[in-house]
């Protein structure tokens, strides 16, 4: 099925979000399309499977002009849009989110309960993957349910599949996994938009790319044809030779700010370190290896025992409240799960961290609340037509921005940053690792939570690589390279262990 969108042109209210830009993917081809946040991929695309009908322009199906008016109307002729955002129904099982609108119906008009539980498990299967159909949606961890999402696309026989960022929280195997799956689809003739900012990703597994800036078609073209950094400047409109990190000065300062001791919990057992004034602590691990238990424990989000201390002072409650009121912050990851405050405007996203920790008036003041605004968007560059409206209206990278500004304002000492360029552009990713720099330079201590070596080498400068709830390796910034990290993630250092 050959698709192709012609002079396509999107605008909401006087914001034009996608310009005059022609788009075509072959039957059977894996095309990446690829800019900032905001650029306007989403947009387009959200065009293409049936979200919202273009101010301007045509889609074209095998040369025939098509309308397309609904996301049901699309899912008829073979589209399925994999959003980034998860669109799942916590209070219901597995089966009943992948044939939610598509339900099976046997005699008499029932649900045929039994079909479609079996074909959720052959999908499954396919997928190599093991997730109970009856489960409910509210039990499963995000990686589970971003398989879900998937599988709910794979299900029903699509001619296009659409992804936005699918891995975002996948482990290595799993993204394998998807891999194996695309390729075998694609021989199938079943044609992939694959939206993601992880490079190598990109480079892998598409053939073509097109280049989205400022709602504009800036290139498009063969991979085969172009380097990794190439498309980094076109996406950002600017060269990053000046983005330095290689020589960063260390900037600890030997105050200890955070002692843990002995410290274990659910999948994690024994951490000790210590964490000085102007350090910055990277963990790393794979998905199973406790780093994401130990930095939720770190805020107090699930209990632990050992001994935390800030600035010699042991924390005696292990409740997020109390690690606030003594100087921790954490930028959590999953941010629409775990960061944004869906239903609250950009303010008091903005507002929310000082109004739990140093607030000391019963009233909020307006003026006072815009001040704590602008402070923040100027520091952070967030692009926003108007603060009143909800985080929901900002890109993915203004979101992060703004969790981020919420952060500093509460002024804490040590600051977690848990996974926190997770789905967002590169040119943000630089923002924010400079931010981090910046931080560390003013005394901030920080933990950085990342599977990413590119990330971690850029901000750390230490790295504590964990397996199977343990410390297994700790490296200084001069021992820090991908092969080392890799080794030690795996647990190739110990004789006889299973391997992810």
């Amino acid at each position: 099925m050959l698709t192709e969108m012609k002079g396509i042109v999107m605008d909401f209210g006087p914001v034009r979000a996608v310009d005059h830009v022609d788009f075509a993917v072959q039957s059977g081809e894996i095309v990446g399309l690829l800019g900032e946040n905001g650029a306007g991929k989403s947009t387009l695309m959200n065009v293409l499977a049936g979200t919202f009908p273009p101010t301007k322009g045509q889609i074209l199906i095998d040369g025939n002009k098509v309308g397309i008016s609904n996301a049901q109307q699309a899912m008829t002729m073979g589209i399925r849009f994999i959003h980034q955002e998860l669109n799942l129904c916590d209070d219901l099982r597995v089966f009943e989110n992948m044939y939610l609108a598509q339900e099976l119906l046997g005699k008499g008009g029932l649900l045929n309960k039994k079909e479609m539980i079996e074909s959720c498990k052959a999908v499954f299967r396919r997928m190599n993957v093991e997730i109970d159909p009856l489960r409910r949606v509210e039990t499963l961890q995000t990686s589970e349910k971003q398989l879900v999402e998937i599988a709910r696309a794979l299900l029903f026989k699509c001619n296009l599949i659409i992804m936005d960022e699918p891995t975002t929280a996948l482990s290595n195997r799993e993204i394998s996994n998807l891999f194996e799956i695309i390729r075998q689809l694609k021989q199938e003739g079943v044609s992939f938009i694959y939206i993601s900012h992880k490079m190598p990703e990109i480079f892998e597994i598409c053939e073509t790319y097109y280049v989205l800036r400022d709602g504009k078609l800036i290139d498009n073209g063969k991979l085969e044809d172009i380097t990794e950094e190439s498309i980094t400047e076109m996406m950002i409109g600017r060269t990053l030779a000046a983005d330095d990190f290689l020589h960063k000065p260390y900037t600890g300062t030997g105050e200890i700010v955070l002692e843990v001791e002995n410290i274990s919990g659910n999948n994690f057992e024994d951490i000790s370190f210590k964490l000085c004034k102007g350090e910055v602590f990277a963990f790393t691990g794979l998905q199973s290896s406790g780093r994401d238990q130990l930095a939720d424990a770190l805020f107090g989000v699930i209990p632990h025992s050992g001994a935390i201390r800030v600035h010699g002072k042991p924390l005696t409650k292990y409740n997020i409240h109390h690690c606030m009121k003594n100087g921790i912050a954490m930028v959590p990851r999953s941010r629409k799960e775990r960061g944004i405050l869906n239903d609250l405007s950009i303010y008091d996203n903005t507002s929310m961290g000082f109004y739990n920790t140093r607030m000391k008036s019963l009233l909020i003041k307006p003026k006072i609340e815009k001040e704590r605004y602008i402070r923040q968007q100027q520091a952070m560059q967030i692009k926003s037509d108007d603060p009143k409206n909800p985080i929901t209206s900002l890109s993915g990278g203004n979101q992060q921005k703004v969790i981020l500004g919420r952060w500093l304002e509460t002024d804490a000492d040590v600051l977690i940053f848990d996974n926190p360029t997770q789905g967002i552009d590169v040119g943000t990713k630089f923002e924010i690792y400079h931010l981090i720099r910046n931080l560390a330079e003013n005394g901030k201590a920080i933990l950085v939570f990342s599977s990413e070596f590119a990330e971690i080498s850029k901000v750390a400068d230490k790295c504590v690589v964990m397996y199977k709830g343990h410390i297994n390796a700790v490296f200084d910034r001069d021992e820090m390279n991908e092969k080392n990290l890799m080794y030690y993630s795996t647990g190739s250092n110990l004789e006889g262990v299973q391997h992810e």
